[in-house]
């Protein structure tokens, strides 16, 4: 069953197969970069969330590329002539929104992802690249600055020195670049990046317990920059000592020991645990 959704103007969302698929759909403007998009993608992930038979969500574009940034043809963003303390830059309502989810988003990226256009993709659990992918963060070749939290996000996946290299310079690399940085996690031709992502989300959707997955993921952002490891001990005592009593767990091992694919039950989010670090801080 394929579920559609028509009210968006800029991007396009489905439903088949436990999978959530989000795309932006300006290829026009080789899907540049708006205020409007950027709600839209936020709603979407948030919709995506929060749908209990949705276990994946794929993010990709329509067309040749996947996002060349900003949409600058009207001379760039407006922020509905109000800026305040709480205005939100328009690439940190996605990138934050997918940081708070507790399903895993595999990004689908070909042709060029740039600026924007890769910096929502950074709290992605997967990135995929096409052997044509271009990727920069070209804010200092622009005169502006770095956003979608990406200072926070990409040190963290390619650590310190190649995130300076990448971000002071402004320069645009290609897909062999990112795969050994570990920007991304494999690369594929370009007609087969959206297949190989299907794929993978797929096998999450057969072999992954969705709260177990869910758990796993607020545990590594949460919890993976604490000064140390005892209070993350004590979490982990706490989940432990829960499985005595969850279903999930009885049916992973025993699908395992049967050689059967398992049938895990556990919903996300109803049954998430309620003493878990949430994600979800401030205005996601």
């Amino acid at each position: 069953m394929t579920e559609a959704a028509a009210d968006y103007t800029q991007i396009a969302y489905t439903v088949a197969e436990r999978i959530a698929t989000i795309t932006l759909d300006r290829p026009h403007a080789r899907n540049g970069y708006t205020i409007t998009m950027a709600d839209e993608l936020a709603d979407a992930v948030a919709r995506a969330d929060a749908d209990r038979d949705v276990r994946v969500v794929v993010l990709t574009g329509r067309g040749r590329d996947f996002c060349v940034g900003a949409d600058l043809s009207g001379g760039g963003f407006e922020a509905d002539g109000v800026i305040g303390d709480d205005w939100q830059e328009p690439a940190g309502r996605v990138s934050r929104r997918i940081f708070a989810a507790d399903k895993p988003v595999v990004a689908a990226l070909r042709g060029a992802a740039v600026g924007a256009g890769l910096t929502i993709t950074l709290a992605a659990d997967y990135r995929l690249a096409a052997t044509d992918s271009r990727f920069g963060f070209v804010f200092t070749r622009r005169g502006i600055y770095p956003e979608g939290a990406s200072v926070w996000f990409l040190p963290r996946l390619v650590g310190l020195g190649r995130a300076l290299d990448w971000m002071i310079s402004g320069r645009v690399f290609d897909a062999d670049e990112a795969l050994r940085s570990g920007l991304v996690h494999s690369v594929h031709a370009p007609d087969d990046v959206l297949p190989a992502a299907y794929a993978l989300a797929r096998e999450l959707v057969a072999t992954t317990a969705p709260v177990s997955v869910a758990v796993t993921r607020r545990m590594l952002y949460r919890m993976s920059g604490v000064d140390s490891p005892d209070p993350v001990h004590r979490l982990d005592s706490r989940l432990i000592a829960s499985v005595a009593d969850n279903p999930d767990t009885v049916e992973g091992v025993l699908s395992f020991l049967q050689k059967r694919p398992p049938e895990f039950v556990g919903i996300v989010p109803d049954d998430v645990p309620d003493f878990l670090p949430s994600n979800r801080k401030g205005n996601p």
